[in-house]
């Protein structure tokens, strides 16, 4: 298990060093901004969604290593994926960092880097603000998205 949680760590590490998406799409056609004001946790999503589909995603932003590393791992796992199958997602994510859930860790893939979050409650919000702002910009909600 330790093995396990090391991988989980470096992979963590390596989504926030590199993060996967980390641009603007100037065509998004819709978009989202989150922020944790206790934290300064802050980005904003671009979405391009055809035919209920998420065709690309795009972030910037800036935040501590889990909050960057989960919106990197998100962009990478929902583009391509049908709106119910992102709203899904995002489900199981938030019951597995939450801890209100036990996850299918190998039906999650690299989302299950994250699992080990539900044990630092602090770190819970870090994780699943990108997920929040991206489901704004899935439903085209205009709020702020705030963890607070």
């Amino acid at each position: 298990m330790s093995d396990l949680r090391e991988l989980y760590q470096e992979m963590i590490l390596d989504h926030n060093k590199n993060p996967r998406n980390f641009k603007v799409l100037e065509n998004a056609d819709r978009t989202a901004e989150g922020y944790n004001p206790l934290c300064g946790d802050h980005y904003t999503f671009y979405l391009n969604v055809d035919d209920q589909t998420i065709s690309d995603v795009g972030f910037q932003g800036s935040g501590c290593a889990i909050s960057k590393a989960s919106a990197s791992v998100m962009s990478t796992t929902i583009k391509g994926k049908s709106k119910d199958e992102a709203d899904t997602l995002f489900n199981s994510f938030r019951s597995m960092v939450t801890g209100s859930a036990k996850p299918d860790l190998e039906a999650m893939g690299k989302l299950a880097a994250f699992s080990g979050v539900s044990e630092f409650p602090a770190r819970v919000k870090c994780a699943i603000l990108p997920w929040h702002t991206m489901s704004s910009a899935l439903h085209e909600e205009q709020t702020v998205v705030s963890t607070e």
